[in-house]
Protein backbone atom coordinates (compact mmCIF):
# COMPACT_ATOMS: atom_id res chain seq x y z
CA UNK A 1 0.00 0.00 0.00
CA UNK A 2 0.98 3.18 -1.46
CA UNK A 3 0.81 6.90 0.36
CA UNK A 4 0.71 8.41 -2.65
CA UNK A 5 2.00 12.31 -3.59
CA UNK A 6 0.89 14.29 -5.82
CA UNK A 7 -0.09 18.02 -7.13
CA UNK A 8 -3.24 19.46 -8.24
CA UNK A 9 -4.38 22.49 -10.05
CA UNK A 10 -7.78 23.43 -12.06
CA UNK A 11 -11.59 24.03 -10.93
CA UNK A 12 -12.93 21.76 -8.20
CA UNK A 13 -15.37 21.07 -11.01
CA UNK A 14 -12.95 20.70 -13.96
CA UNK A 15 -13.16 17.58 -15.56
CA UNK A 16 -10.40 15.09 -13.84
CA UNK A 17 -7.55 14.12 -15.63
CA UNK A 18 -4.51 12.29 -14.26
CA UNK A 19 -1.22 12.49 -15.94
CA UNK A 20 1.27 9.75 -15.19
CA UNK A 21 5.20 10.49 -15.99
CA UNK A 22 7.03 8.20 -16.81
CA UNK A 23 11.20 6.97 -15.78
CA UNK A 24 13.60 8.80 -14.48
CA UNK A 25 11.39 11.62 -14.41
CA UNK A 26 8.62 13.04 -12.35
CA UNK A 27 5.75 15.47 -11.79
CA UNK A 28 7.43 18.51 -13.33
CA UNK A 29 7.62 16.32 -17.28
CA UNK A 30 3.68 17.90 -16.94
CA UNK A 31 4.80 21.51 -15.92
CA UNK A 32 4.16 23.19 -19.35
CA UNK A 33 1.05 20.86 -20.26
CA UNK A 34 -0.59 21.16 -16.64
CA UNK A 35 -1.54 25.30 -17.56
CA UNK A 36 -3.47 24.53 -20.86
CA UNK A 37 -5.26 21.46 -19.83
CA UNK A 38 -6.74 23.94 -16.65
CA UNK A 39 -7.29 26.58 -19.16
CA UNK A 40 -9.62 24.24 -21.28
CA UNK A 41 -11.57 23.43 -17.97
CA UNK A 42 -9.85 20.03 -16.71
CA UNK A 43 -8.46 19.87 -12.86
CA UNK A 44 -5.45 18.25 -13.63
CA UNK A 45 -4.01 15.71 -11.12
CA UNK A 46 -0.34 14.79 -11.00
CA UNK A 47 0.85 12.32 -8.85
CA UNK A 48 4.35 11.07 -8.36
CA UNK A 49 4.33 7.21 -9.44
CA UNK A 50 6.10 4.97 -7.03
CA UNK A 51 9.54 5.47 -6.20
CA UNK A 52 9.19 9.25 -6.94
CA UNK A 53 8.67 12.33 -4.61
CA UNK A 54 6.62 12.30 -1.00
CA UNK A 55 5.01 8.76 -2.43
CA UNK A 56 5.90 6.64 0.17
CA UNK A 57 5.15 2.45 0.80
CA UNK A 58 3.17 2.18 4.24
CA UNK A 59 4.64 -1.44 5.08
CA UNK A 60 8.35 -2.24 4.98
CA UNK A 61 7.15 -5.15 3.74
CA UNK A 62 5.56 -4.57 0.60
CA UNK A 63 7.18 -5.36 -2.90
CA UNK A 64 9.01 -2.69 -4.78
CA UNK A 65 7.79 -3.64 -8.38
CA UNK A 66 7.52 -1.55 -11.08
CA UNK A 67 5.87 -3.95 -12.94
CA UNK A 68 2.88 -2.20 -15.44
CA UNK A 69 0.36 -4.31 -13.10
CA UNK A 70 1.43 -2.88 -9.60
CA UNK A 71 1.76 0.89 -11.27
CA UNK A 72 -1.98 0.02 -13.06
CA UNK A 73 -3.23 -0.74 -9.65
CA UNK A 74 -1.51 2.21 -8.03
CA UNK A 75 -3.86 4.10 -10.29
CA UNK A 76 -6.90 2.56 -9.22
CA UNK A 77 -6.39 2.77 -5.58
CA UNK A 78 -5.22 6.48 -6.66
CA UNK A 79 -8.56 7.00 -8.00
CA UNK A 80 -10.86 5.45 -5.34
CA UNK A 81 -9.10 7.18 -2.68
CA UNK A 82 -9.90 10.53 -4.54
CA UNK A 83 -13.60 9.39 -5.01
CA UNK A 84 -12.78 9.77 -8.98
CA UNK A 85 -15.00 7.23 -10.56
CA UNK A 86 -14.13 8.36 -14.11
CA UNK A 87 -11.16 10.62 -15.43
CA UNK A 88 -9.23 10.95 -18.89
CA UNK A 89 -5.78 9.37 -18.62
CA UNK A 90 -2.45 10.82 -20.47
CA UNK A 91 0.87 9.38 -19.99
CA UNK A 92 3.72 7.90 -21.10
CA UNK A 93 6.63 5.57 -20.42
CA UNK A 94 6.00 3.65 -17.36
CA UNK A 95 3.24 6.17 -16.87
CA UNK A 96 1.61 5.63 -20.53
CA UNK A 97 1.97 1.65 -19.31
CA UNK A 98 -0.10 2.54 -16.08
CA UNK A 99 -3.04 3.99 -18.11
CA UNK A 100 -3.25 1.42 -20.78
Amino acid sequence: MLEIGYELDGHPRGAPIVLLHGFPDDVRAFDRVVPPLVAAGHRAYVPYLRGYGPTRFLDAATPRLAQQAAIGQDLLDFMAALELPRVALAGYDWGGRAAC
